[in-house]
């Protein structure tokens, strides 16, 4: 095993997939990144990304993970392994390569379950290594937020590590703004240890679910904003989601599908019985939006004087959310990833090419600035095939 995982460190280059597949549920996303080196010069080329939706009852049982038993979550662990296995295959053979030319693969697998509270830190995520390295014959890098954990931290956000190797700048304070089913910033600063990283609450997740249970499940997302366009924001409903704790919680902090998710919808409905489902979206969208502003108002401004943010995500293609943040953030211009080479939907999954590059090498990749833990730590397990 040494030899081998020596053999891929000592590369002057190294091809990475990255695998993720995140709270949304919508797809397995896969990037090829040739890299070179590692640590805080890493160097870096998107080569290739590709999204895999996933099918209607897979991303039913996905969504379901919270709430399944033993058994379910043993089957999926196996049925998402594969489901990745054929992502990276998939991905190889769109860039036009053979899979044996990829030296390792980074799988952030699917959370089945995160819990952070004051007396209790424990994470699940799911879809088996060892599938993935059998099926593809690579090196496989999974399950990187134990080791935060174990370390005192919250396991969450992990990415951080990502976005500075990736788009720190020498002169300008960035803030990169993920908003997939929960959203999330770092703030990139000069130096690492001063990074500002943590969930700022929901993205897409909310006004996703609440289309599947406003449309019984025959419409999965607001495509271009159409159903929040036409609906009108219910102030009071929004004033008061937007006093719910987690917002005014200081960072370090994580959240997820467990305080923001299909349970949080059912009760909303359930209170609201007689809201129309475009106002609800619109609502969603409003609290998707604005809990992200006063994120940045109340624990990043103060703080640090960013020049520019950058917005990747499916929330970078909803207009409502992007023209709530541009309004709302200014004189800051508001930007997506693409501008920097990135595309939008492609940045969490490159970031665990990179996260897996840092393991291999040996070398530390949370930052526990962001996530509250005691040291760095390498993360991941290393699976060979």
């Amino acid at each position: 095993m040494e030899n081998r995982i020596a053999e891929i460190a000592g590369k002057k280059q190294r091809l990475v997939i990255g695998l993720m597949s995140g709270t949304s549920a919508d797809g397995t996303d896969a990037a090829l990144m040739r890299l070179e080196g590692a640590g805080l010069e890493t160097r870096w080329e998107m080569l290739r990304f590709i999204t895999i939706p996933h099918r209607a009852e897979i991303r039913a049982r996905m969504l379901n993970l919270m709430h399944a038993n033993a058994a379910e979550i043993c089957r999926m662990n196996f049925i998402i392994g594969r489901i990745f296995g054929e992502a990276a295959l998939a991905l190889a053979k769109e860039a036009g390569i053979s899979i044996g030319e990829v030296d390792a693969i980074g799988s952030h697998g699917q959370t089945a379950y995160h819990i952070d509270t004051p007396d209790e830190r424990a994470t699940l995520q799911i879809g088996e290594a060892a599938i993935i390295a059998e099926m593809t014959g690579r090196v496989v890098i999974s399950d990187f937020r134990t080791g935060d954990i174990a370390a005192g931290g919250k396991g969450a956000p992990l990415v951080p590590f990502a976005d500075f190797v990736m788009f720190r700048h020498p002169k300008k304070i960035r803030a990169m703004q993920n908003i997939g089913g929960i959203a999330n910033l770092t703030v990139l600063p000069a130096s690492l240890d001063e990074v500002t990283a943590f969930d700022t609450g929901p993205g897409n997740g909310l006004i996703d679910e609440a289309m599947r249970q406003a449309t019984g499940d025959q419409m999965h997302y607001d495509k271009d904003a159409a159903f929040a366009k036409r609906g009108k924001v219910d102030r009071p409903l929004l004033e008061k989601l937007l006093a719910l704790p987690y917002f005014a919680q200081s960072p370090p902090k994580t959240t997820g599908k467990e305080n923001f998710g299909k349970d949080f919808v059912k009760g909303l409905m359930a209170e609201n019985p007689r809201m129309r489902a475009e106002d609800l979206i619109a609502t969603l969208t409003m609290l998707t939006g604005e809990s992200i502003a006063r994120a940045y108002e109340r624990f990043v401004f103060p703080k640090h004087k960013v020049e520019e943010i950058f917005v990747s995500g499916g929330g970078a293609r909803n207009p409502v959310i992007m023209s709530r943040l541009a309004e709302r953030l200014a004189p800051v211009p508001v930007k997506t990833t693409d501008e920097l080479g990135m595309p939008v939907d492609a940045k969490e999954a490159a970031a665990f090419a990179i996260l897996a590059n840092q393991t291999i090498c040996g070398l530390p990749s949370n930052v526990p600035s962001a996530t509250g833990a005691s040291r760095a730590v390498i993360l991941g397990k290393i699976t060979l095939p």
